[in-house]
């Protein structure tokens, strides 16, 4: 199946399939009616610890990534998520303005195989 990111503040396609809303709080200033989130697996977020850690400092993003892994190593919302991915499409829906450092391009990349 296919899996795909967006932002929280885009606009909701019928080609998102099912959205998952992957971030541990609730996008600000966004309802939930607009939001069109299908799931909120807060749970296979970052843990707080962690996420206040990175601060969406690019400089400590390749020791994140690790750090976040090792995390979804023991998580149940992880093997959640695996099994979503496995029988539809999804997309992976995040607040971050940062395209390149958040935690749903972690998510991605192993659902799609790569670490």
């Amino acid at each position: 199946m296919d899996v795909t990111l967006k932002r929280a503040y885009e606009a909701a396609a019928k080609s998102d399939g099912y959205r998952v809303l992957v971030d541990r709080l609730w996008p600000r200033g966004l309802s939930k009616v607009n939001a069109k989130i299908d799931l909120w697996l807060k749970d296979v977020a970052p843990s707080t610890e962690l996420r206040q850690w990175f601060g969406h400092v690019p400089e400590k993003w390749p020791e994140f990534k690790k750090r976040y892994i090792a995390e979804l190593k023991s998580n149940p919302a992880w093997i959640e998520l695996q099994a979503l991915s496995a029988e539809r499409n999804i997309t992976l829906v995040y607040a971050a303005r940062d395209r390149e450092h958040n935690e749903a391009l972690v998510l991605k990349k192993l659902l799609d195989g790569h670490s």
